[in-house]
Parts: structure tokens; sequence; C-alpha cells
């Protein structure tokens, strides 16, 4: 780490710094980031682009006294080097180490924790209410970029701020990006607003000049303003956010820190709500970065110097969901895609290129898309959205209230469900087996293999019915499926036959519990594998007589244990009066569930195939196995 970064133990000791000590220091950021998250993974461009703004914002305001919200949070790195966690900096987003957001349990500089998009000029305002109801004297700063403003939460945010009166900035970080590149009327505005840079740059030197007259200057400034104000009507009669409440400033170039700075120190005289819009790039100071800054949003290890991946790209999930959507839309022209500015990354983009006229992006608006699915099913077309699972929480009223209720053939397909890792708490898709299996109406499949994803697809489009298809981030496991029977609504597969115990997995689960069954035949125990594929509708059949055989049983599932695979068998031996069946659920407890990778969380939670193999033994053999044990000796 290097010279002027090291000696930074604290924001205020930016205070003491020159400006060519601070562009100094910017360079060295950039480097510790790129360094880091190259042996990370993790959000490198949109951290780049914030560099100076970052800088700057603790060189004018006094933190953690002033509060610092940073809508999604994505962007906090620099943040976290100068706020005394450098020598941690390298253990960024690893188990036990720094994580990728910002997390009050980590430092007091850390206002609010955050992960989802659109959530800040809420939380700021909430806090700037609070604070004026204290009868207290800081300030509170939302850090929001335009990819996140398309959100409705950020909008209505904006509508009670402006007029609430309050003492509150909020930065616009404008680099024209979402992780796909921005759509939408708000992109369109913003853009609009760019390019009237030349109106707003030279305020500051024309009012320094002004001051200068003797007697009348102060006059002089009075006049021109309200004349500028006048010029600004006419020329912008939609300044939308003036028009809001808010005083706007900008917009400003987010790479020069000096600047920034008189435009932070101008903001801090307000009394009421100012936007500072700020013009910044993605990736700055790493070209690989600043040419594709969407596959730069979130990245795995990469060599610095061409910027490729360390580990070989394989096909995964996401990529295998995007080339079937493909051939089955060549084949129906009612199948249409919607996304909410997450086109790549859920294997959208062959899709968008040869059908653009059947794709919409709708921006970071996840209620929003859900309900345009619901509108475009009953106008007789096939919806299919792919979402991350953490995100669809965004949207699950539209999903029980536009889509379940009227049974309108919508197909959600639920993307990096389960443990997804390095992103923590926030971005685990744990929750979503729990949350729709309460949902009437709702069909809820998981596959065991790419193989399964695409019948399940095809299914799910003759099914004519709201359907949820969930898959994990990465690939398949290790091992290869040979039997795929044909899909049936509700019916479970039975994969394995036996006489001891019955496990029942779903979706990638299904593959451990191959896994498990091998290491249990090792110790003499048959089990009977079963493959869920359906939540629900859930008939339980097949299950039943398994488990009436084996009087054994257990499931795994890659969510909580409560509500999803788990309490359905728990209902299904409580309502059959199974009171002779020896029970367990493998799974995620009633917790949030932190930071690190795939790996190290399933072996911290006792789910690898061993960990979960040592306590079946413990739990339904521990006679049999002290017996095989004590043969082998």
């Amino acid at each position: 780490m290097s010279e002027i970064l090291t000696n930074i133990q604290g924001p205020e000791e930016l205070k003491k710094l020159s400006k060519q000590e601070k562009e100094c220091l910017a360079s060295e950021i950039r480097e510790e980031i790129i360094q880091t998250v190259s042996e990370t993974g993790g959000h490198l461009a949109s951290n780049l682009g914030v560099v100076e703004l970052t800088i700057a914002l603790h060189s004018v305001f006094d933190s953690p006294k002033d509060k610092f919200i940073w809508d999604v949070g994505h962007q906090c790195y620099v943040h976290k080097l100068l706020t005394g966690r450098q020598k941690e900096f390298q253990t960024l987003r690893t188990m036990g180490g720094l994580a990728g957001f910002p997390k009050g349990c980590e430092s007091e500089h850390d206002a609010f924790d955050t992960g989802h998009s659109s959530t800040s000029i809420s939380v700021a305002l909430g806090m700037a209410r609070a604070r004026d109801l204290k009868k207290e004297d800081h300030h509170i700063i939302a850090i929001i970029g335009d990819g996140a403003l398309t959100g409705g939460m950020a909008q209505e945010a904006l509508n009670d701020a402006g007029d609430s009166k309050t003492k509150l900035i909020v930065i616009l970080n404008d680099n024209t990006m979402s992780i796909s590149k921005n759509v939408g009327g708000m992109s369109h505005f913003l853009s609009k607003l760019r390019s009237r840079k030349i109106y707003t740059g030279p305020s500051n030197y024309v009012r320094d000049q002004l001051a200068r007259i003797p007697k009348f200057g102060d006059w002089v400034i009075k006049w021109v303003r309200r004349m500028k104000d006048s010029i600004k009507q006419l020329i912008l009669p939609d300044m939308f956010f003036e028009d809001l409440g808010f005083t706007y400033l900008g917009p400003i170039d987010g790479h020069n820190e000096q600047e920034l700075e008189k435009m932070l120190k101008k903001a801090k005289e307000f009394t009421t709500p100012v936007l500072i819009h700020v013009l910044t790039k993605k990736g700055q100071g790493y070209k690989p970065a600043e040419d594709n800054p969407d596959r730069f949003h979130g990245v795995s290890p990469f060599a610095i110097e061409t910027g490729k991946g360390k580990k070989e790209k394989k096909p995964d999930y996401s990529s295998v969901f995007g080339e079937e959507l493909v051939r089955l839309a060549r084949r129906n022209d009612r199948i249409v895609a919607v996304t909410a500015a997450m086109r790549d990354g859920t294997g959208l983009k062959k899709f968008a290129e040869e059908f653009p006229d059947r794709f919409f992006d709708v921006g970071i608006a996840e209620q929003h898309a859900v309900a345009l699915c619901a509108g475009m099913a009953k106008a007789g077309m096939i919806p299919i959205i792919p979402i991350y699972s953490s995100f669809y929480q965004r949207a699950y009223d539209q999903v029980i209230h536009d889509i379940c209720i009227q049974s309108l053939p919508v197909i959600l397909c639920v993307d990096r469900a389960g443990i997804v890792g390095n992103d923590g708490e926030t971005h685990q898709g744990l929750l979503d087996l729990a949350f729709f299996n309460l949902v009437p109406n709702l069909t809820i499949m998981a596959p065991k293999d790419f193989v399964e994803l695409r019948d399940m697809m095809k299914f799910a489009i003759r099914l004519k019915k709201p359907v949820v298809i969930r898959y994990p981030r990465g690939g398949e496991g290790k091992r290869e499926f040979t039997k795929h029977d044909k899909i049936q609504w509700g019916k479970c597969e039975l994969l394995e036959d036996g006489k001891d115990i019955t496990i029942i997995g779903i979706g990638k689960m299904v593959e451990r519990a191959i896994g498990v069954r091998e290491l249990l035949l090792k110790r003499g125990i048959r089990a009977e594998v079963i493959n869920a594929r359906f939540l629900k509708p859930f008939e339980v059949a097949e299950m039943l007589k398994s488990m009436q055989k084996t009087k054994k049983v257990v499931t795994m599932e890659d969510g909580v244990l409560r509500g999803g695979l788990a309490s359905n068998i728990r209902e299904v031996i409580q309502d059959n009066g199974l009171k002779d069946i020896a029970f367990q659920g493998f799974g995620y407890p009633d917790e949030f569930i932190k930071h690190g990778s795939v790996e190290e969380i399933e072996d911290k939670y006792g789910l690898s195939e061993e960990k979960i193999t040592k306590q079946i033994c413990k739990k339904f053999f521990a006679k049999q196995t002290k017996k095989t044990t004590k043969k082998k000796k």
C-alpha cells in the first residue's frame, strides 16, 4: 500500500492534504482496489468511478457525525479505505473479513446497512427528520446512482423529500449505467441535463467576479440569480428536481476533486433539500473496466494485465436458460422477455439481440416489471421474467396481487437462488421457496440439472399458469444424471431405490443427495433418493410410499428450512398421522447468512456431503455405524 494512503487512518486526515496529495491519493486508492478485487472478486467499475467523489465527501463533511447513505452500497470500497479499514481491506468479501457493502457492525462510519437499490433517499430523509425532531445539527447525504433513480421507491422519496423543506443533500452519481446500460425516460431526461453543462459550469466563476464590484456586488449577484432562475424556467421548463422542491446544482465533473469540494461546501449552506448532479465514469482509471463497465460491475478474480477472469468460463444456469429461451421463442412468437436492468446477468443478451421487439428492459424497477408481465399475459402473451432471488422480494405484492389472484400465465424465473456467497446477507437467495410457497395459484419448480431446467421451461409454457422456476448461481454439480422422467404437474421423481432411509432433495441439492447416498452405501446403508421437482403443488403419494417403507426421512434444500421443503414434509408426516417416522431437514436456519464462499458457507452450516452423511449416521444409524466400525478394526 502506498505512502499517502497508508497514512490515512481516518477521514479527518484528508482535510490536511494538498490538491496534489489528493490527486496522488486517488491514484493509490485505484491501485489498491484493482489489486484487491483482482484477488477477491467484487464490484470494481462502480468503485473506480467514485474515488474523487468519496475523497471530496470526506474532505468537506465530518463522518461519523455527518451521515453518508450509500444507495445499493456496492460502491463503498473507497469509503472503507478512508475510514480506518485499510489493513483489513485485502480480506474484502471473504469469510470473516470485510463485507462488500456498508455494515454498521464494522465501523461507526457506515451509517446504514444497504445492499439493494433505490433506498438511500428514503433512509436519508428518515434520518433527517429524526435529526430535526431531536434538535440535532448535522448533515445527511444520500449518494444514489442514475440507475437506482429509475426505481419507483427513489422517485417516491424524491417526491416526499422535495416537499419536506428538510435540510438534506442528495448526490446523483450519474455514470449512464446501472449494471446494464440505463434505459427509460429518466435516463433520457438526465442525458439532456448532461448536455447543458455549459449552462451551469461558469456560475461559480461569474459569482466570484461579480462579488468584486464595489458596493453593488451583492445586489448584482442577487439580480443575476433571479434572472438566471427566470431564464432557467424559460429554457428548461421541465426542471424535474427543482419542480419537486430541490435546489439543483450541476452537472459537475465527478473526477475533479477540487470542484467537487466547492460544490459540496456550497450545498452545506442550504437549509432545504439540495440535489447535486455529478458526472462520473464507471471503471475510471482502469481501461478494461472503462471499456466494459457492465462486465466489470461485479467480477470474479481476474488478471490485472488483461482483465480476463482467472477461472475458465463454463456454462451456467443463466446462460442455459437464455439459450433455451431463444430456442423456444423461435417457435412461439407470443413469448416475450422482461428484465429489470439485468439483461446480461440473467442470460437475456442473445434474446435481446435476436428479438429486440419482444425484449423489454424496464430499469431497476422490479415491481413495475412484474406488473408489466401481468398486463402482457392478460393480453395473450407469454411473459418470461428472470430476476435474482433476493430482488424478487421487491415485487412480492405484484406476484400475489397482479399475477396469482387472476392465475395469469407468467413464468417467474428465480436466478441466483440459494447461497450466492461473497455478497452476503442482502444477496443470498434463501427466502424465495418459503415466501412463494405461501402464494395460492402458484406452481414452484426447481431443476436438478441443465436438462431439467430446459424441460421445466417447456412445461411451464404449456401449463398456462403462474410458474416459478428457481435455479442457483453457477453450473451443475460434479455428477451427471442419466435419468430424466417426463415432468408431470406436482409429481416427484424417484432416482434411486433404497430400503433404509428416504432422502428428498430439491434443485441443486438433489445432486448433493446422490453424493450422500454414495457415502452411506460405504457404511452399508441404502438410501432411497427422490427428486421433489415441485415445492408446489406437492403431490406426496410417491414420498409417502417411500417414507412408510424406510421409516426415516431427510430433506435437503438450498434455502431456509422454515416454509420450504422441510416444512412441507413435516406437514405430510403430521397430516397423515405418521408418528413412527423419524425426520430431519437439512437447509439454513432462521437467520441472515453472512458473506463467504459458497463452499465455506455450506460447510459452516453442515451442508457438505460429508457433514450431512455424518449427521444422518449419528441421528438414525448410530448402532449400525458402530458395528461397522468394529468390524473394520
